[in-house]
């Protein structure tokens, strides 16, 4: 029989503190170290159920050891937990085999050595491997842009579990939210995405391309998704979880009946009518933070078009005349990685994401934390 479902991060918590630690100091005795379970998986953001045990989900954590410590005891950490670690915990198994996928692995029994995820590092390696930088220097505005919003989220969620330095608790508050510039600039640049798009709904519908009104529809609901949450100063997951954090936001309350019912619709008009409902809820929040003078929320006619729209570009041009910062009013009005690109393998690469940004926005002095 399965085992009663326990979130990862409580399982990763116990496990630690009931498994880990009590081998690691009998054999290493008071070794300085930060436990944590940060990084990938769907647990860190809280959003694993009974279906994640399937794949790179269990009893699992990292030991994050100082760089000399690291050189000196990790690889002898890792063997003593392959060899004494229990073979289940608390009903899970330690051990991960393989999969089909040779880069997955997933929880199955042993009668040998566990082939266990305590991860034994150091922060020295890890932190530039998960985000291209080392936030415990000086954090530029290419390592902003370039670091995907999955990535920041991974690394500021999950759980701390001993931290004597105090050092992974620094760089998950440095890491907690874009500098104020920034997080203008990422506003304004959402707010030009959408203006971009939203007349396109109608003039889709008014040739007969419902279907193609329709994609649009979404691909604007995306965006209106992805700025609420920026607008609330939470960092948008990836594809499988965006919906499941913006459901988290008391907004989505207001918001989630009008984008529902623009998804459902058959017609282009009453698409683009549930749409302007949201485009004026998102507007209003906008103006209730008071980032700029308040703007008009409501739609109106594109031109001399019969298209109901937010006219968005206005939200975009008041925030970047809230922009002080010379370096970041001089940045290209096309943010940060994830909003003009979603290739999975290039977000998943950090030198790309570096290289690709750069290209897009040359690195300029700006700023940092």
């Amino acid at each position: 029989m399965a085992p009663s479902f326990i979130p990862g991060l409580e399982l990763s918590r116990r496990f630690y503190d009931e498994a880990v630690w009590p081998l690691v100091h009998a054999h290493f005795g008071d070794l300085p170290h930060t436990a944590a379970r940060i990084g990938t998986g769907s647990e860190v953001l809280g959003f694993d159920t009974a279906r994640s045990a399937d794949h790179e989900w269990g009893p699992r954590l990292q030991l994050f050891l100082s760089h000399d410590d690291a050189g000196r005891y990790a690889r002898d950490v890792v063997a003593m937990l392959r060899d004494e670690l229990p073979k289940s915990f608390h009903g899970y198994p330690t051990h991960f085999g393989p999969t089909e996928n040779e880069h997955v692995r997933h929880m199955v029994a042993t009668d040998g050595p566990v082939f266990h995820r305590v991860d034994v590092t150091s922060l020295d390696e890890w932190l530039p491997g998960h985000l291209g930088f080392d936030p415990r220097e000086a954090i530029t505005t290419l390592d902003w842009l370039a670091t995907p919003t999955q990535a920041l989220a991974e690394i500021t969620a999950g759980a701390v579990f001993h931290d004597r330095t105090g050092e992974l608790t620094t760089v998950r508050a440095r890491l907690g939210w874009y500098p104020e510039q920034l997080w203008r600039y990422l506003l304004a640049c959402q707010w030009q995405r959408i203006s971009q798009e939203e007349a396109f709904v109608g003039r889709c519908g008014e040739v007969g391309d419902e279907l193609g009104s329709a994609v649009v529809a979404a691909r604007l609901i995306r965006d209106l998704m992805r700025l609420s949450l920026v607008l609330h100063r939470v960092y948008p997951p990836y594809a499988k979880w965006l919906g499941s954090a913006f459901a988290r936001l008391p907004f989505a309350a207001t918001l989630s009946p009008a984008l529902t019912a623009a998804l459902a619709a058959t017609t282009w008009p009453e698409r683009e009518a549930h749409l302007a409902t949201a485009y004026t809820s998102v507007a209003e929040l906008h103006n209730r933070l008071g980032l700029t003078e308040p703007l008009d929320p409501r739609t109106r006619p594109y031109h001399d078009r019969p298209f109901q729209v937010l006219h968005a570009e206005r939200f975009s041009r008041a925030l970047f005349d809230t922009l002080t910062d010379p370096a970041v009013r001089a940045l290209p009005r096309t943010g940060a990685i994830d909003q003009f690109a979603d290739s999975t393998d290039l977000l998943g690469d950090r030198t790309a994401t570096r290289a690709v940004t750069a290209a897009q926005a040359p690195p300029r002095s700006g700023p940092g934390t």
